[in-house]
């Protein structure tokens, strides 16, 4: 057992108490992890999709899903980005930077865009590690470009789905055309590309006072928050604060 300075004995046997139930939760996330590990083969991708995205030498170019996957690493984690936001977004639209130049329909999502603020600095470890992780939003790749340099994402790779129909088809497409934010994991195997695991959490129904939080145990931001007195505020991420445009 330890203590802190000046802590209390009620203290002290609450914190125990607590930490037998983040026990118990470390448990229970690892359970759910070799669950996932475990699941039988998901369904071959029907087709290769073809993205806009940047090629060699940085320019324009039209990128097959099966091109996201780099010699030797067989598995693709991508996130489906609300880009355009959602239609019932009201939050606040960047005021600066290349994006401010676009319509309120056409701005992304501020919650989508603060997750990958957080994401970006973790791809090179990814890719290090052996996987691959893109990011797809359905507007224009100039789009894409543009909040990327404003954010100042470094890492990520970007491809828009403007053309295509995959975000529909993989569930991050509503039937009304309204994008949702979805992470989907994809593995490459002797008979092509095949879909492994998607965040359906965020399908599922909330418990009661409860955010969805379909991918809730890779949210820094949030989980931070978890670990304060007074838990998640009654706050939502912004595109901007105060005068800044991004961070």
């Amino acid at each position: 057992m330890i203590s802190f300075p000046n802590e209390t004995s009620e203290y002290r046997t609450a914190r125990e108490k607590l930490l037998q139930k983040e026990i118990e939760l470390r448990r229970a996330m690892e359970d759910v992890a070799v669950a996932r590990r475990a699941l039988p083969m998901g369904g071959l991708v029907p087709r290769d999709y073809v993205f806009d995205g940047l090629g060699p030498g940085g320019r324009p170019a039209r990128i097959k899903l099966s091109e996201l996957f780099a010699p030797g690493k067989d598995t693709l984690i991508l996130y489906n980005m609300m880009f355009p936001r959602h239609p019932k977004e009201t939050r606040d639209v960047a005021t600066s930077g290349g994006t401010a130049k676009l319509a309120r329909p056409d701005q992304p999502c501020p919650s989508c865009t603060a997750l990958l603020d957080q994401f970006d600095g973790a791809v090179g470890h990814l890719e290090a590690a052996g996987f691959n992780f893109a990011v797809v939003g359905k507007t224009a790749l100039e789009n894409m470009l543009t909040l990327g340099s404003d954010r100042g994402w470094t890492n990520m790779r970007l491809i828009s789905s403007a053309g295509n129909d995959f975000k529909r088809d993989y569930h991050a497409e509503a039937e009304d055309g309204a994008q949702l934010p979805l992470l989907s994991v994809f593995h490459r195997d002797a008979d092509g590309i095949r879909h492994f695991w998607s965040s359906e959490l965020d399908f599922a129904p909330a418990e009661p006072g409860q955010d969805a939080r379909g991918i809730g145990t890779c949210e820094p931001l949030w989980n931070l928050m978890d670990f304060t007195p007074g838990g998640r505020p009654d706050w939502d991420e912004q595109l901007q604060y105060g005068e800044a445009c991004c961070h």
